[in-house]
C-alpha cells in the first residue's frame, strides 16, 4: 500500500470515529434532555427513563435537533419555554462530549 493510500484510509478511520463520537454525545445529550424534561413533568424511575428512550428515538425523525426540540417542547408545554430547553440542550451536549473525551 503506498503513503497516499495509508493517509487517505487514516483520513476515512478519523472521519468515520469522529462521526461516531458526534452521534453517541447527541444520543446522550438527548437521553439527559429527557431525564430533565421527565423531571419537570414528575415522571421518576422508569417512566423517567422510558421517556428519554422517546426523547432519542425522537431525534430519528429527521435530520438536525428541531425534532427532539418540537417534541420535549410540546411535551413540557408552559413548564419551560423556548430559550430554556435550547439552553439545556446546549448544556447537556457540552457535558456529553466532556464525559466522552473522558472515556
Amino acid at each position: 500500500m503506498s503513503t497516499f493510500q495509508e493517509r487517505e484510509r487514516a483520513f476515512e478511520n478519523k472521519f468515520a470515529h469522529d462521526q461516531e463520537m458526534v452521534f453517541k454525545a447527541v444520543a446522550r445529550r438527548n437521553k439527559k434532555l429527557g431525564l430533565w424534561a421527565a423531571a419537570l413533568m414528575g415522571k421518576t424511575g422508569t417512566d423517567a427513563e422510558g421517556y428519554a428512550m422517546e426523547v432519542i428515538r425522537a431525534d430519528f425523525e429527521e435530520a438536525g435537533h428541531e425534532d427532539v426540540f418540537r417534541k420535549v417542547s410540546a411535551d413540557l408545554g408552559a413548564l419551560a419555554d423556548e430559550p430554556t430547553i435550547r439552553n439545556k440542550m446546549a448544556e447537556f451536549l457540552s457535558e456529553a462530549k466532556a464525559e466522552l473525551a473522558e472515556g
